[in-house]
């Protein structure tokens, strides 16, 4: 909770996401709890996206590193997923939210426990 702001908040909106989508995944779906389950899931992966525009531990272009480029995907993946649960699209929906859950939680996260970085040094010490 020391680490620089917005790290705290991104690391926390990240962690619930996590917790959350595994949640989402083994529950029954299409009921109204996994419809209201999924908003506040949407909700804590935007918010996590947010966040990390305002992350600059790696620069590589001015302020910005690989990694950013990954914050308009997820927004625009959120819409997807919305759109196309709404729309009845459900084998796009599940798809697209699976994919975010797996690409934009966990493989990323993995990157979080590279040595040198927050994450790391939060787990297994500085």
């Amino acid at each position: 909770m020391s680490a620089q702001y917005p790290i705290p908040i991104h690391a926390i909106l990240a962690l619930a996401a996590l917790g959350l989508g595994i949640v989402q995944i083994t529950s029954r779906k299409g009921t109204a709890l996994h419809r209201f389950a999924g908003y506040i899931w949407v909700v804590f992966m935007a918010g996590t996206a947010i966040t990390a525009i305002f992350i600059f531990e790696i620069r590589v272009a001015g302020p910005f590193s690989p990694i950013h480029l990954l914050i308009p995907v997820v927004l625009a993946s959120l819409w997807v997923g919305i759109r196309s649960a709404r729309n009845g699209n459900i084998a796009t929906h599940r798809l697209t939210m699976l994919s975010l859950f797996w690409m934009a939680l966990v493989v990323t996260g993995f990157f979080t426990l590279l040595p040198g970085r927050v994450m790391y040094n939060v787990i297994f010490g500085g």
